[in-house]
């Protein structure tokens, strides 16, 4: 099917528009707060908190004995939070690092998590079957009321973010100077926790525990490549999101027994490996160019620097030399001399060179500053 068609499509059938929808919007919030997760160097925390929400799941059910997916979600959520700050609580009260409280955290949550799975699906009853659609997600058994949810929830979470920009911005970036500016950070800093903890729950359905992580993530790294503004990030991230959650869906419903989530990721990763490679400013492409760029710069400053050492000995700058005895300079190449010509660094007279006024007064100062440098 061509991508016309597809659109039309999309317009006509209720599953693919209300699938579209949703993983639009989850991509949109994940890419949102996923921003404040990478710059505040909590990436596992999206991998540790997906992983605690498994047993909320399965509690939930315990408790309600239905697959409601409100009631299920919401379980989701207090297990999500109850491990969020366990792994505060252990990184403050203990000497553990964050990276050994976060795997402690996610191996234990998600081990209970498998257990309790495992303990409903051997119970004599057949409304248990479907639970384990949350390791991986099912985009598939989204309904138009999960939809409306994913965008209350992401208006909620963006006006938030523009009711507190200043205060995230400030604690963000330098959390000692928002506390003497008598801000309550610890409050800040839970309500930024707990909105990524609801991003994070919001997407299990959709994406699954174990990929969760990378949804929350990878929009935010494909962004940071791009801008070093806050706000641009966000914006960029949102966009990388939701394009990720909209393309996803396409390939997958283009194609027969192909799951939505996975794909999903895959094209967000995507996105993170183009934005790694062809960023004007980050990128490993434009890197490699810069530094080839710099060091032709280098080699250029090198050889007109040995011209100057020797046209200074001459009161007449403009006195001619031998291009021979610049075979002498190890730096020195064809190329080279060419490159100083068209600059109009140096006059070429078949077999003979001399530096230009103008080449002479760069070479002077690149000369003093090496000086200084030494110095």
């Amino acid at each position: 099917m061509d991508i016309t068609e597809y659109i039309r499509l999309v317009f006509s059938d209720y599953t693919l528009r209300t699938i579209t929808l949703g993983t639009a919007v989850l991509g949109a919030v994940t890419g949102m707060l996923g921003s404040f997760a990478v710059l505040r160097k909590q990436s596992l925390l999206g991998d540790a908190i997906s992983h605690a929400a498994l047993p909320g799941i399965a509690i939930a059910f315990l408790i309600t004995g239905t697959k409601d997916g409100n009631v299920l979600l919401l379980g989701a959520l207090v297990s999500g939070l109850i491990g969020t700050f366990w792994i505060r609580s252990i990184v403050k009260k203990t000497h553990l690092k964050s990276d050994t409280a976060l795997g402690l955290i996610l191996s234990l949550f998600f081990g209970l998590g498998m257990l309790l799975l495992t303990f409903i699906q051997k119970q004599p009853n057949a409304n248990q079957a479907g639970l384990d659609k949350y390791l991986f997600g099912q985009a598939a058994t989204l309904i138009e009321s999960d939809v409306w949810m994913m965008t209350w929830v992401t208006g909620i979470c963006l006006v938030v973010l523009l009711l507190f920009w200043k205060e995230f911005k400030i604690l963000l970036f330098d959390a000692d100077y928002t506390k003497t500016l008598g801000f309550n950070t610890k409050f800040i800093d839970i309500l930024i926790t707990t909105f990524i903890v609801v991003a994070i729950v919001l997407g299990l359905q959709t994406v699954g525990v174990v990929l969760m992580s990378a949804m929350l993530l990878a929009p935010a790294a494909a962004a940071r490549q791009w801008t070093n503004s806050l706000g641009y990030m966000v914006i960029i991230a949102s966009f990388f999101g939701a394009l990720s959650g909209v393309v996803g869906t396409a390939i997958s419903a283009s194609q027969n027994n192909l799951s939505t989530g996975p794909v999903i990721v895959i094209i967000a990763g995507i996105f993170v490996l183009i934005s790694f490679v062809f960023s004007p400013s980050r990128g490993l492409l434009f890197k490699q160019i810069r530094f080839i760029k710099n060091r032709r710069d280098l080699q250029l400053h090198k050889t007109l620097s040995f011209m100057y050492n020797i046209a200074k000995t001459h009161e007449d700058i403009a006195h001619p030399h031998a291009i021979k005895i610049l075979n002498n300079f190890q730096g020195y190449t064809r190329g080279t001399l060419q490159k100083l010509v068209k600059k109009n660094y140096v006059n070429l007279d078949g077999s003979l060179w001399s530096l230009t006024e103008e080449g002479y007064k760069t070479a002077s100062n690149l000369y003093n500053q090496q000086t200084k440098n030494d110095e």
